[in-house]
């Protein structure tokens, strides 16, 4: 049986630019680990931004807080009443790789000589 508790969405931001994100594993066998956009849209916009890369996401409103579920609610002929996130894609630079000092490694021990 699947823990609610657990698995419901968090409200954080994104570590590199700082926008609001939600955070959730989605799936119960192999779980994702969704990173998606805080504001909610539509159904028909999200599946206009939905790419091979970009996935969207039905957001419910559960006791336990936010769901975030696999949209296939695409599949009926209605369209879908529930909002809709859609995958981060952060907009901050690439990280410069870091150029500090190279860490120093410990000189080896003499033989028989106890390291504290």
């Amino acid at each position: 049986m699947r823990d609610s508790v657990s698995s419901a969405a968090r409200r954080t931001s994104c570590a590199r630019c700082g926008q609001p994100v939600l955070r959730q594993l989605v799936g119960r066998v192999a779980a994702l680990d969704v990173t998606a956009d805080a504001a909610t849209i539509p159904a028909l916009v999200a599946a206009g931004l939905r790419t091979e890369h970009r996935l969207d996401w039905c957001l419910r409103s559960t006791k336990h807080g936010l769901d975030m579920r696999w949209a296939d609610c695409r599949r009926r002929t209605v369209p879908c009443e529930l909002p809709h996130v859609i995958d981060h894609a952060c907009t901050a630079p690439p990280r410069a790789p870091t150029t500090g000092r190279p860490r120093r490694r410990p000189k080896p021990v003499p033989t028989g000589q106890l390291t504290l």
